[in-house]
Order: structure tokens, then C-alpha cells, then sequence
């Protein structure tokens, strides 16, 4: 224990503790036992260890910065987003209990202190649009505010519904590289997105150009927003949308 508080390492792996320890492989794995039995350590991917400093007190709570265990142990491939991603950028108000991490992976769920940390898995073709982010800590990976719009439309129900997107495409709509979010668009391939964007543009009476820009032939009908009930109230041709929430719905924030 104390040699791991020595090496000062927040993050560390079955090898490392062998070698920090000195010790077989059946003796390493009875000490990280009885440092996970005693709340010292954290098991938080396979083979991945969380240490838990003395200053964290009893109940093993601490709170050393997520996005720097995340850099530790995920990178290069992985990026903060979602919800998590439009509250970083200021494009909500919402602070969500969960961090949403995207990677090309799939890998477990766990907990850091009283946080969740969500794992969605992207194909890699989607996997794009992230940038480094600077803190006191050290850096992370997040996705641009151009890539965090898409990813809420391609996955609504990981960052609070179709509402919140269209919040955030308000909030951000004079930050917004519109050339730059188009061409993301294109290069994942995937159409959900675009009709989802053109919904909420037309709704919000924003960026008419850019409406122009993303009508294309469609065939077929997807949900608007596949996180609440499937329940069709309109059927919007022009982008290709089974529409299961309604304009007051989507808005409703402006009046407050």
C-alpha cells in the first residue's frame, strides 16, 4: 500500500502492482483482495485499479477529477460526450449524475465516488469530432461542440431526450460551425441524424440554409426521439420523422 501511495499513482494495473509490490502473482492478487474488501482500491476495468487515498476518509469517498481517471485509463480512444459533453459547453444548464464516455470498445460501467461512468460504444466511422481539452489536472478528450450535437441527435435518449438537443442547437446556434457539423454529418453515414437536425432547425426557426442543405430523397420514417414513448402524433414528411413529441414539448424552455 504504502509503495503505491509512494509511486503516487491514482490509476495503476495488475503488472504494476506486481512490480511495485515485489510479489508473485497469487500473493499480488490476495493484497489487491484486501485493499478492495478495506475500500482502498477500486476495480474499475479489468485489470484496471483505482487507488482510494487515506484523505478520502472511511466511507471511501474522493474526489480526485473524473476526466483525468478517464485519460488514465482509456486513452487515445475514448471522448467525454452526451449529456455530459453539452454541459461541459454550457449548451445546458442540467448537470447529469452520469458521465457518458464514447469509445470503439465495449467496456464495463463503474463508479467513480458518487458518479456513474456510462460507456457507449461507437462503430468506428463514427467515432470522430473530438478534441483535447486542458486542466488543472491534466487533459481529456471530449467531443467538439459541432460532434456533442450530433451524438445527441444520433443518440437522444443519452442526453435527455430530443428537448435537450434542441436546447443546446439554441444555446450554441452563434458558436456553432455549421460548414464543419454538416461535414460530420456526412462522414458518419448515418441519415437519423440529419432528419433530426432538419426538424429541429425548422421548429426553432433557425439557420434556413442549412435546412436547405440537408434535404435530401428520404424513404421511410425514423423516430424523432426514440427516448420516449412510441406513440406517432404526426407523420413529418419532409424529413422523414415519425413525430412522438410536440412543439410545446421541444420548447417550452423559451418561456422561462
Amino acid at each position: 500500500m504504502f509503495a503505491l501511495e509512494e509511486q503516487g499513482l491514482s490509476v495503476f494495473s495488475f503488472r504494476d502492482a506486481m512490480r511495485l509490490l515485489r510479489a508473485s502473482n497469487d500473493a499480488t492478487k490476495n493484497v489487491l483482495y484486501r485493499l478492495k474488501r478495506k475500500k482502498r482500491i477500486q476495480e474499475i476495468l479489468k485489470g484496471k485499479y483505482l487507488f482510494v487515498p487515506a484523505r478520502a476518509g472511511i466511507e471511501g469517498q474522493w474526489t480526485e477529477d473524473v476526466y483525468l481517471v478517464l485519460s488514465k485509463i482509456m486513452k487515445p480512444d475514448y471522448y467525454v460526450g452526451f449529456w455530459t459533453a453539452l454541459n461541459y459547453w454550457g449548451m445546458t444548464e442540467q448537470i447529469p449524475n452520469t458521465v457518458f464516455v464514447a469509445i470503439t470498445s465495449r467496456a464495463r460501467d463503474f463508479e467513480f465516488g458518487s458518479q456513474k461512468i456510462k460507456f457507449i460504444t461507437l462503430a468506428k466511422n463514427r467515432f470522430t469530432g473530438l478534441i483535447s481539452q486542458q486542466t488543472k489536472w491534466g487533459e481529456f478528450n471530449i467531443s467538439s461542440k459541432e460532434k456533442t450535437i450530433i451524438d445527441c441527435l444520433l443518440f437522444p435518449q443519452y442526453c435527455g431526450g430530443l428537448t435537450e438537443a434542441a436546447k443546446a442547437l439554441w444555446n450554441a446556434r452563434k458558436e456553432l460551425n455549421w460548414n464543419l457539423l454538416l461535414g460530420l454529418i456526412e462522414k458518419i453515414g448515418v441519415g437519423t441524424p440529419r432528419r433530426r437536425l432538419g426538424f429541429l432547425l425548422e421548429q426553432l426557426n433557425l439557420q434556413e440554409d442549412v435546412q436547405r442543405r440537408l434535404q435530401e430523397p428520404l424513404k421511410g420514417f425514423a423516430w424523432a426521439d426514440p427516448s420516449r414513448q412510441k406513440k406517432v402524433l404526426a407523420y413529418d414528411k419532409k424529413w422523414g420523422l415519425k413525430v412522438n413529441v410536440d412543439k410545446q414539448a421541444l420548447t417550452h424552455w423559451m418561456e422561462t
